[in-house]
This record gives C-alpha cells, structure tokens and sequence, in this order.
C-alpha cells in the first residue's frame, strides 16, 4: 500500500474514533438528571393497585426511560431529554389503577405541559408545587380521592387549557382566579364537595362542569358568550334563569336540573341548536313559549333531549319541542290535548321518548290503525284521560300504578285554571 493511501485511511480511523461518541450523543441524547430523580421520587410515593402493572416498566437501569417507561412523553429541548408529557396510570377498563400520594417532585418536572392521573385511590392534597410548571397545558386528577382545597396556586398557571379535578373530594371555594385565566377552556370540577357561591368567569371557557357539588346562591350575572357546554346540576342554586343565559348562542348542552331555580323558563333556551337542556327538578312554573313559524330556522334532531320534568309549568303544550328525539314533560301542571305533531312525530320515530305522566291533559289523538315503532316510549298514565294502552306499556315504574287522576282534582285544576 502507497504511502499517501495509507495515512490518509490512518486519519479516517482517527477521526471516526474521535467524533463517534460524540455522535452518539447527540442522536440518542439522555434524559435530564432532574427529571430522572423526579420520576424516582414521584414513582416511591405511588403503588400500583393490586392488579395493576403500570410501574412494571420503570426500570430506571434502562438506558432511556424516554422509550420504555409507560406514561412518558419526552422532547429534545436544549440537548437533552425532558419529560413533556406524564400519564399515571392506563386508564383501561381492567387496569386497577393506582394508590399513594401525589409527590411535590411534579414540580421538577420543569419541561411539563400535560399531566394525567387516571382512575384509581389515589389520596392527599394536589400539591400547590405544581404551579412552578409553567408550561403546563392540560391537568387531569380525575376520579380518585384527592382532598382538600383547590391551590390556589393553580391561578398563575397562564397557559392552562383545561383543569379536570372531577370526582374527587375536593372541598372548599373555586380560587376567584382561577377563572381569569385567560387559555382556560375546559373546566371540570365536577362530583367533589364545593361550597360558596360560583364566581364569575371572565376567560372564553368552551366547558364549564360544576354539577354535584354544594354550590349554592344564584348564577353568576354574565358568564362568557363561549360557553357550548355548562353543568351545575345536582348543587343548592335558586334564584331566577335570567342571569345572561339568554345570550350564551353557542349552548349546545344545558344541565341545570336538581337545584331550586324558580320562575320563567328564557324563551331563548327554546333553540333546537341547543340540543341537551335539562331544567329537571327545579321549581320553574309559567309556560313553554309558543312555536312561532317564522323565527324557527332549524329543528331538533337525533340525539336531542329537553327534560322539564318535576317542576310547575302550566298551560296547553307548546309545539315548540316538536321532534326532540327525548322528551320529558311529566310531573307538572299542563292542561289541554296533546297537540298532534307530536303524534306524527312519534309514528315518523323522529321522536322516541315522550312522558306526559302526572299532568292535567285531557286528550291525545292516535291512530287506531296505526302502531307505533317498537323503539317509541310513551307514557300518558296519571291524568285527566282514559289513556290508551299504547300509552301505558312503557311507562316507567315512577309513573305509580294509578292510571287515572282522580276526578275532582282535573274539575279543580282545569276550572282554576280556565278561570285564571
């Protein structure tokens, strides 16, 4: 071999022995040192529930955590690797889920931007540490036992998109911030034990989920045009329903049953756009807005359902709900003969439910000839009419066994009622 091919086949051994650990390095970089002793701390205050193998791949002698730890996302950021995502647990049906603490040690997580804990028994406060990761987007400590208040150290946490703490047992008030935030669109704190008043909300939230709480006093005076879904069903809430739900145009689900609300329904709330409105439970009283042809742009459709069950609505029905696929207007005051597009709306299948039970209705007109689908529910039981059997079969066992209201009691209301 020549003299000059030789050396030059000596300075390639060279340099690919000099520069190759080096490339190594930077095509398969580590995980950061802080972030490997926080997941061995955050992994000593967790266990996984009997049943559960969520932590059988924390190995932390595995040469990258990144690709063989459950639950882990990370990203290259400045050379090396960091965590940017946590998951704890599966969140699969047959995965137990997990038990323990949450560790303060989140908060070295200093690269995070979504934190997950799935369903399992897990207990304690949520630590007030975890306002230090300011990059967090999305917080989920759903459906375990986490107690205590809300930090109000979440308040800071500016680039926050969603909050779900739902069914736990969280107590005290919401942080009066902490619906300031101005990225927050999805709030769930549903299923915990709140108390106070609900604040006011001034960031566009899209989801607003407070039900089953012990929430009490009257709704907020304005809430954000934003909203598509608001639940604060199951709570101590009265007062009247015109507290600026009247201007929330993009409502598509509407869940205020199970409070003591009082008064009018909003006719606006009448929007087949809005398709789940669950008023259910309450104390409303007056009557359901009449249809008016020429403000009607559109119609319910599948999968819309209005329950205005067990409250002290009067008058005949409104034609207004005709063709919501779930309609529940028993256990009020309604009078009158069921007007027949609800009929011809039950024989298209367009509608699907209709409870009429425990009102004052003296009529329906059904076809004789005609059955109605098999997949049709109507309950006419308990009222001021020999229902017809069609109108009896799929009564629900709340209905009760008395088929007909006692006499005097439809002579009463219906003469008061006419009269007034």
């Amino acid at each position: 071999m020549d003299q000059p091919r030789f050396s030059s086949l000596l300075f390639f051994i060279f340099f690919t022995l000099l520069t190759s650990p080096l490339s190594l390095q930077q095509q398969h970089p580590k995980l950061s040192n802080a972030d490997l002793n926080a997941l061995k701390t955050i992994k000593a205050s967790l266990t996984g529930i009997p049943g559960s193998t969520f932590f059988s791949t924390w190995d932390f002698t595995a040469p990258n955590p990144c690709s063989s730890f459950s639950g882990l996302t990370c990203s290259i950021i400045s050379s090396s690797l960091r965590v940017t995502a946590l998951s704890l647990g599966t969140g699969l049906s047959d995965s137990p889920g997990l038990a323990g603490t949450l560790s303060p040690s989140l908060s070295q997580l200093t690269e995070l931007t979504q934190l997950l804990l799935f369903p399992g028994l897990v207990t304690g406060l949520i630590p007030t540490q975890l306002a230090k990761l300011t990059n967090l987007r999305v917080i989920s400590l759903t459906n375990n036992r986490l107690n205590g208040p809300i930090p109000t150290s979440l308040s800071t946490l500016t680039n926050l998109h969603t909050l779900d703490l739902s069914y736990n047992q969280l107590s005290g008030s919401i942080p009066p911030r902490l619906t300031e935030l101005p990225r927050l669109k999805v709030l769930i704190l549903a299923s915990n034990s709140l108390t106070g008043e609900l604040p006011s909300v001034s960031t566009q939230l899209l989801h607003l989920d407070l039900k089953r709480n012990r929430f009490n006093g009257k709704l907020p005076p304005s809430m954000p045009l934003s909203l598509r879904y608001l639940s604060v069903s199951e709570n101590n809430l009265w007062g009247p329903l015109n507290n600026g739900l009247e201007s929330l145009s993009e409502l598509v689900y509407l869940d205020l049953s199970m409070n003591q609300f009082s008064g009018p329904i909003p006719a606006s709330l009448f929007n087949p756009t809005l398709s789940s409105l669950l008023l259910q439970r309450n104390n409303l009283s007056g009557g359901v807005p009449h249809y008016d042809p020429t403000k009607s742009t559109s119609s319910y459709g599948e999968s819309s359902i209005v329950d205005l069950s067990h409250n002290m609505l009067t008058g005949e029905i409104s034609r207004v709900l005709v063709g919501v696929e779930s309609l529940f207007l028993n256990n009020n005051r309604l009078i009158g003969i069921v007007p027949e597009e609800y009929t011809k709306s039950l024989y298209l299948g367009n509608t699907k439910t209709l409870y009429l039970q425990h009102n004052y209705l003296t009529g329906i007109r059904l076809e004789t000839r005609v059955r109605l689908p098999d997949t049709t529910s109507l309950c006419l039981s308990y009222n001021c009419m020999v229902p017809p059997e069609v109108g009896l079969t799929a009564c629900p066992s709340s209905a009760g066994s008395q088929i007909l209201r006692p006499a005097w009691q439809c002579s009463v209301f219906n003469h008061g009622s006419s009269r007034g």
